[in-house]
């Protein structure tokens, strides 16, 4: 059989802000787990519309398309194509999960909630010749998957194909969430055997690996054994965490020993009413400032998060949003405006209020405004987004928050990740049509390399009490 596994390219890559190193960065993890449930005799081809040309001329007997909200009017044209040519076609991914009826138009069988239980199900049903319309995530393990068939992953595309997902979901419930609602009807958040997580890194080649997971450090004994087992294995690795994780206990720590060097933080709001308003239990109360100091004592760069558009904002919200990052030397800044993606509660809540404006999903891409704003108008908040983002990378800010930092090492390793990241974009094109992009992986290692730094006195404190 015939098969072809797509990741349709977002909105995004044909607008003015498209940026071809952010959609470089992972090959499509998702589809490739899938395919490790396909039979060994299957054809089976995997293409990324970020990265390749598609391919539409072929005859594949199965096609499954993963959608997103940004992508989901192209990947409907792509399944209505291939639906003409009497292709079996699949859809599945969160916006299928939260709009299902408008998917199923499009689609011979939808997957609702992560597929890793459902597609089994499916094919075993398809080869009997008996396939639903309608397939439902009920058990949500990782135990005892199949390898991601990484053989399908054309590596030399990406800059960081070395991704890999150990826990799926998130413990906490934000309302703006796009992935909540995505695990709704079973366990919200789960683990990998350690033993397996280890196992797959083991397999990975290189020093780098990436973390997609929402929240690595969400689970704190997996955390921990897993961070206990990678220690020695001589690897770098970036993933993402929350504020209440990297304050609590000696996590954080652990997760640096065994070679955390970029974390990815969901800030998101300095307002207390914001923070209740979104459900964001896990940032109220906490110091933001301290939880950067910490990071910044373990030598550890800092992907910040933050909205624009929450009900208590103001027109202050981006200079003191862009202020407070420089002051405390966040490597990088990612900006939102606030986007009540469909199956999330922000979105049921706003229309219930009659604020979702604009139902144009090419447009729910975290830069435009779609709903009935309060406090800001919609132009303020466009027109403030984009000025955070041109500010915050200055290159005055660039160097001023490169300075912050003690180390001459830490300045040297901000300055490059802060202007590379956002400042050389022709190259970083060059680099990708030529092919060459994973040919810079080995300078995002020497640059996420270890800051020797002081002992913090929180790791002193935690230290001395265990010797006591």
């Amino acid at each position: 059989m015939k098969v072809k596994l797509i990741l349709p390219a977002l909105t995004e890559a044909e607008s003015p802000f498209w940026r071809p190193i952010k959609y470089s960065l992972f090959p499509p993890l998702g589809l490739a787990t899938l395919a490790a449930f396909l039979s060994p005799d299957d054809e089976i081809d995997l293409q990324d519309q970020h990265v390749e040309q598609l391919n539409l001329d072929d005859e594949p007997d199965m096609v499954l398309i993963q959608v997103y909200i940004t992508n989901a009017f192209r990947a409907y044209k792509i399944a209505d194509h291939y639906r003409a040519k009497g292709a079996y076609v699949l859809l599945g991914g969160l916006h299928v999960t939260a709009l299902p009826e408008e998917a199923a138009q499009h689609a011979d069988t939808v997957f609702l909630g992560p597929a890793e239980e459902a597609f089994p199900r499916f094919l075993e049903d398809y080869h009997a010749k008996r396939p639903r319309k309608v397939y439902r995530s009920f058990i949500r393990t990782l135990h005892n998957l199949p390898p991601a068939r990484r053989d399908l992953i054309k590596r030399n595309r990406y800059l960081v194909p070395n991704s890999l997902v150990v826990t799926r979901g998130c413990p906490h419930h934000c309302d703006f969430c796009y992935k909540d609602a995505f695990y709704q009807g079973g366990k919200s958040f789960y683990t990998q055997l350690v033993d397996d997580a280890l196992a797959e890194i083991d397999r990975l080649p290189g020093k780098h690996l990436y973390f997609l997971d929402d929240h690595l450090l969400g689970n704190k004994r997996f955390a921990g054994e897993l961070f206990a087992g990678m220690k020695g294995m001589n690897r770098v690795f970036q993933g993402a965490a929350t504020i209440d994780s990297i304050l609590d206990d000696d996590l954080i720590e652990r997760a640096e020993e065994a070679g955390l060097r970029s974390v990815f933080v969901g800030f998101e709001t300095f307002s207390p009413e914001n923070l209740r308003q979104s459900n964001k239990k896990q940032n109220m109360a906490k110091s933001y400032a301290d939880a950067v100091r910490r990071l910044h004592s373990l030598g550890i760069m800092i992907n910040g998060s933050f909205v624009f558009g929450l009900d208590h904002d103001d027109k202050d919200v981006f200079s003191r949003t862009v202020d407070w990052g420089i002051e405390n030397a966040i490597t990088t800044a990612t900006f939102h405006v606030l986007t009540p993606y469909p199956g999330t509660r922000l979105y049921q809540n706003m229309e219930a209020e009659g604020r979702i404006s604009i139902r144009n999903w090419d447009l729910y891409d975290t830069r435009h405004v779609v709903y009935k704003t309060r406090g800001l108008t919609a132009v303020e908040l466009e027109q403030g987004y984009h000025w955070a983002y041109k500010e915050f990378y200055s290159w005055s800010n660039i160097l001023e928050a490169s300075f912050k930092h003690d180390s001459v090492k830490h300045r040297l390793k901000h300055l490059f990740y802060m202007g590379g990241w956002k400042k050389f974009e022709s190259l970083w094109n060059f680099i990708i049509k030529t092919g060459g992009l994973n040919e810079m992986l080995p300078m995002l290692e020497s640059i996420l390399s270890k800051v020797e730094y002081k002992e913090s006195s929180r790791k002193i404190e935690i230290r001395e009490r265990v010797i006591i």
